[in-house]
């Protein structure tokens, strides 16, 4: 059966490159990064090399890089922290962000009683950035606001110079999810005005259970984990000295070969939305995926023109056909329950039908969105 990977959004294809130089650390660098002797002192180089290409691909300070698990862990440090310890007693968010934010707010509101408004977004799910300026200006309450880069499951993309440049005025602190954009996009976090945000490897080609936070220096952040002193007393717990480097490798090459790749997906995208409006009949657009100025170049969502009871099995159809898509994030992907960002500003006609998620990489082909596109032609016919 032929296989087709279009779900990257989720979590990507690991490059050899990286997986070579995990390989070589695994049976080389084995020692504690804690420990004095040469074996850990060789780790530990491993790990501020790291850091340290991170900072300068960033523009930022390596001080300001924490390791983590990935970028829910990321997230959770900033957003508990800010609470806890920074004096944050409301938080401005949006209603399409990651659970990995939405639920940890819900409980701070929970566990604290701070405030917590949602900004509003136009029919195409983009945060209204005018609402955030009228929110901000309402209130002289010490408040985060957490709003994401690109969005995980529309793909919208955030004007974060906007957003950071309108937290900074109000002097309320501003966090960014940039778990789809970091290794996608450059950024320049000493130029951009955010606080905090959370990166994870998986997205752009490396290993899984690793990412990192962005910290702005002298922000006062404390620990989540408690323990040892690792990462400069912000994480505790032994490094994971070959998901680090695997994470560096990604990183290094995802830079490298930005531009090229970034034209190649961004032409298999095109290819894709021109593909399925000749050959589907009644196929919509979910968010902003057909202008590349406001959406990211990764991924698209489509809402097809499906009944409710015949939209049951196109999941499952497509993956007897070998293609792996989304209906969603995967992190909900095990329950049943609607999208929570399409059901946040699609019409409940929309709702009802089908909506699907395809996100491309470097390893993806023309050829293999021609079959994806024959499949749901004829999965419409029957």
């Amino acid at each position: 059966m032929r296989k087709i990977y279009l779900d990257s959004a989720a979590t990507t294809q690991m490059r050899d490159e990286v997986i070579d130089r995990m390989t070589t650390v695994m049976k080389d660098f084995y020692g504690n990064p804690s420990s004095i002797h040469s074996y850990g002192r060789s780790s530990k180089s491993l790990i501020e090399n790291t850091r340290k290409t991170i900072a300068n691909i960033l523009n930022v300070s390596a001080a300001e890089i924490i390791f983590t698990s990935g970028g829910t862990e990321a997230d959770n440090l900033a957003l508990n922290s800010a609470v806890r310890d920074l004096g944050v007693k409301r938080i401005i968010t949006s209603k399409i962000e990651h659970h990995a934010v939405l639920y940890t707010v819900d409980q701070l509101k929970e566990c604290y009683e701070i405030d917590v408004d949602y900004v509003n977004l136009d029919t195409y799910g983009s945060v209204d950035l005018e609402h955030l300026e009228e929110l901000l200006s309402n209130s002289e309450t010490k408040t985060l606001v957490s709003l994401m880069h690109v969005n995980n499951e529309i793909g919208n993309l955030l004007d974060v110079q906007k957003a950071g440049a309108l937290c900074k005025e109000h002097k309320a602190l501003f966090h960014c999810d940039a778990v789809q954009s970091i290794g996608h996009y450059k950024m320049d976090l000493k130029e951009t005005p955010i606080d905090f945000t959370a990166v994870s490897a998986h997205k752009f080609h490396g290993p899984k259970g690793v990412g990192f936070a962005f910290i702005r220096k002298n922000s006062g952040l404390k620990p989540l984990i408690f323990g040892g002193e690792q990462e400069r007393g912000h994480r505790a717990g032994t490094e994971s000295v070959h998901n680090i480097v695997g994470l560096e490798e990604a990183f290094k090459l995802a830079y490298a070969n930005l531009e090229e790749e970034k034209s190649y997906v961004s032409s298999l995208k095109s290819y894709f939305i021109e593909q399925l409006e000749e050959n589907i009949p009644g196929v919509k657009f979910n968010g902003h995926c057909k202008d590349f100025t406001k959406s990211t170049y990764t991924l698209v969502n489509i809402c097809l023109p499906i009944p409710p009871e015949k939209a049951l099995m196109l999941l499952f159809q497509l993956d007897l056909k070998g293609i792996a898509c989304s209906k969603g994030s995967a992190c909900q992907s095990g329950s049943d329950k609607g999208s929570h960002v399409l059901s946040a500003f699609l019409s409940e006609e929309d709702m009802s039908k089908p909506s699907l998620r395809f996100s491309f990489s470097r390893f993806n082909t023309k050829e293999e969105l021609d079959y994806v596109v024959s499949v749901l032609k004829e999965f419409m016919k029957n």
